[in-house]
C-alpha cells in the first residue's frame, strides 16, 4: 500500500518516530539493541607488510590448514620421535638407576641379618664359632694337599709314593660313597616322632645341617645316606632311599662331635623345627661311632677313566 506525503496523519494518531517501524496506527514497537562493534587488530603485515609488534596475537588457523592437517601430524610426529635426551636426563638416569641399586643391596643385607637379629649372646658366639670351625676345616684340608704334592715332589720313589696316595684316596672316597664301613668320633642323634608329624624334608634338613658342620659318614636306622641319597613319605611311611624307616630315627654321624652338635641346635635349627611339630632331638656325644651299613658299588655304564 503506497503513502502518500501529502496526506495529514488522522486525529490521535502519531507519526513514527525515528527507530520505530510503524505496524498499524496507535501501536509502537521498541527495536532490539543492537550488540556493540568489537573492534578486530589488523596486523601490520596485512596493511604495509611489516611485521606484527612483539606480543601481538596472531590469527587462529583455519580447520584442516597446515597445523591440524598431515603436514602438521608429521611436524608433531618429527618432534617426539627420535627422542632427544639432554646431558642432564641422562644425569639424572644415571643417579636413580644408583639410588635403586643401593637400595636392593640394603634390603638384601636387612633379610639376611634380620634371621640373626632376634638371637641371643651365646647363640651368635656359637654360630661364629661354627663358622670358625669350618675355615679351619679348609685350612687343614689345604695343608693336607699341599703336604701330598710336596711329598710326591721330593719322594725318591715317586711311583711307590703315589700308589701310596692313591690307596688312601681310594680309602676316603669309599668312606663317601658308602662302600667302606668307617669308625671315628661323632654324635647320636635320636628323634622320636609320638604324633607322627616329622616329614622327610625334616629329615633331609638335618642331613644337610650335619654335612655343613663336617659330617663325613651318616647312617640312620641302618641305611647309609650318600651324596645322592633320597627322602620320601613320612610319618610311618618315612623312606630312605626306597627303604622304609621308623621311629624313633637314629642318625649315626662321624665327624668332630664340637662342630655337629651346634650345628643342630642353632636358633631356627632342626631342634627347634622338630619341637615345633612335637617332636623331640637328642644328641649325644661319643668318642667312637661305628658307620657299618654299606651300599653296593656300581659300575659305570658310560663313564670311563681319562688316565692313561
Amino acid at each position: 500500500m503506497s503513502v502518500n506525503p501529502n496526506e495529514k496523519p488522522e486525529p490521535g494518531g502519531e507519526e513514527p518516530q525515528a527507530g520505530e517501524t510503524a505496524k498499524s496506527p496507535g501501536t509502537r514497537e521498541t527495536p532490539a539493541e543492537l550488540p556493540a562493534a568489537v573492534p578486530v587488530p589488523v596486523p601490520a603485515s596485512a596493511e604495509g607488510g611489516e611485521s606484527a609488534p612483539e606480543g601481538a596475537l596472531s590469527p587462529p588457523e583455519a580447520p584442516g590448514g597446515a597445523g591440524g592437517g598431515p603436514d602438521g601430524r608429521r611436524r608433531l610426529a618429527d618432534a617426539l620421535w627420535p627422542p632427544r635426551v639432554t646431558r642432564a636426563q641422562l644425569v639424572v638416569a644415571l643417579l636413580l638407576a644408583c639410588l635403586g641399586f643401593g637400595l636392593a643391596i640394603q634390603v638384601s643385607s636387612t633379610s639376611e641379618g634380620s634371621a640373626l637379629r632376634g638371637a641371643r649372646q651365646e647363640d651368635l658366639v656359637r654360630i661364629l664359632d661354627e663358622l670358625d670351625d669350618r675355615t679351619q676345616r679348609l685350612e687343614d684340608e689345604k695343608a693336607r694337599l699341599e703336604k701330598q704334592r710336596s711329598e710326591l715332589e721330593s719322594s725318591s720313589d715317586q711311583a711307590e709314593e703315589a700308589r701310596r696316595q692313591t690307596q688312601e684316596k681310594e680309602r676316603q672316597l669309599g668312606i663317601l660313597a658308602g662302600t667302606v664301613a668307617a669308625e671315628g668320633p661323632g654324635i647320636t642323634l635320636t628323634v622320636t616322632d609320638p604324633v607322627g608329624a616329622v616329614e622327610s624334608d625334616m629329615l633331609l634338613d638335618a642331613i644337610q645341617e650335619l654335612r655343613a658342620a663336617g659330617a663325613e659318614a651318616i647312617q640312620v636306622d641302618g641305611v647309609r645316606v650318600v651324596a645322592n641319597s633320597y627322602f620320601t613319605g613320612g610319618g610311618e611311611d618315612m623312606r630312605i632311599d626306597g627303604t622304609q624307616v621308623t621311629a624313633p630315627y637314629v642318625f649315626k654321624v662321624i665327624g668332630k662331635p664340637e662342630d655337629l652338635e651346634p650345628a643342630l641346635n642353632i636358633p631356627g635349627g632342626v631342634v627347634q623345627t622338630l619341637e615345633k611339630e612335637q617332636a623331640t632331638a637328642t644328641v649325644e656325644r661319643s668318642a667312637k661311632i661305628v658307620v657299618d651299613a654299606l651300599r653296593p658299588a656300581k659300575r659305570p655304564d658310560y663313564a670311563r677313566s681319562s688316565s692313561p
